[in-house]
Parts: C-alpha cells; sequence; structure tokens
C-alpha cells in the first residue's frame, strides 16, 4: 500500500520525470502552462503518493485569480502509467483539497472548469522572471 505524504526538497526530479512520462512534451503548450510560469506551486499543497520507496504519483496546486478571487488551479496530477486504477490518483487529488481548506482556500479548478467564478484567469504572482515564449530569464554575471 502506498502513503501519501507532503512533497519534499527531493521529490522535484523524480515528480518531472512522472510528468514528462504521464503527458510528454506536449503538455507545454497548454493554458494552464502558461498560468504556471514563473509561479512556484503552492509550498505545502504538493503531496505525492510513495510505495516500497518509489515516487507513484503526485500533485500539486498552484496560486492564480480568477476575476479578484484568489483560487487555485490542481495539476498536474500524475500516477505511474501502470499502477493506475489503484486509486493513487484520487487519494493524492482528496489530501490535497483537505490541507488546501484547512488553510482557507475557497475556490479550486481544474484544468478551466471555473463553475460560479466570473472574470479573466491569471497568475495570483510572479516568482520568477520568464520572458514573454515562457524561458527563465538568465542574468548575466
Amino acid at each position: 500500500m502506498w502513503e501519501i505524504r507532503q512533497e519534499a526538497r527531493g521529490d522535484a526530479l523524480h515528480i518531472d520525470e512522472l510528468s514528462e512520462r504521464s503527458f510528454g512534451p506536449g503538455r507545454f503548450v497548454k493554458t494552464v502552462y502558461r498560468l504556471r510560469e514563473g509561479v512556484n506551486a503552492e509550498q505545502h499543497l504538493g503531496f505525492v503518493a510513495i510505495e516500497e520507496g518509489v515516487l507513484r504519483g503526485s500533485v500539486r496546486f498552484w496560486p492564480i485569480c480568477v476575476g479578484t478571487e484568489a483560487s487555485l488551479m490542481l495539476g498536474p496530477l500524475a500516477v505511474q502509467p501502470d499502477q493506475r486504477g489503484r486509486g493513487i490518483g484520487i487519494a493524492l487529488m482528496n489530501r490535497g483539497i483537505e490541507e488546501a481548506r484547512a488553510r482557507g482556500h475557497r475556490a479550486i479548478i481544474v484544468d478551466g472548469a471555473i463553475g460560479a467564478l466570473e472574470g479573466s484567469v491569471h497568475r495570483a504572482r510572479l516568482d520568477d522572471p520568464v520572458c514573454a515564449d515562457g524561458a527563465p530569464l538568465g542574468m548575466a554575471g
């Protein structure tokens, strides 16, 4: 059985590899990735499923604004392809939503499902400078 725990610093590379295997390079052209560029995921809302020392799945939440309403965007939610159907994804999603509620977040969207919110959707903040095509801006040194 897997264990769900908060994402740790050392998990990032494994999460990136899992996202690559799950969604491929085409994932970067999706609108949701434009909203993530230059923004760090919410620090306390990243979770991973670990089983026998292997990362089986992950979920992250990102700050966005819908109109003037501070919101979260769920995703990516990724599970190893050979582990799908075991309930890992739903367990990760539920854990993240529980923690988001406990931290006072009122609205979460999934890939554009906005519900009753109105207004434009945009980044809540910019943590890392990026150029118009999403590439990080290097600092001359």
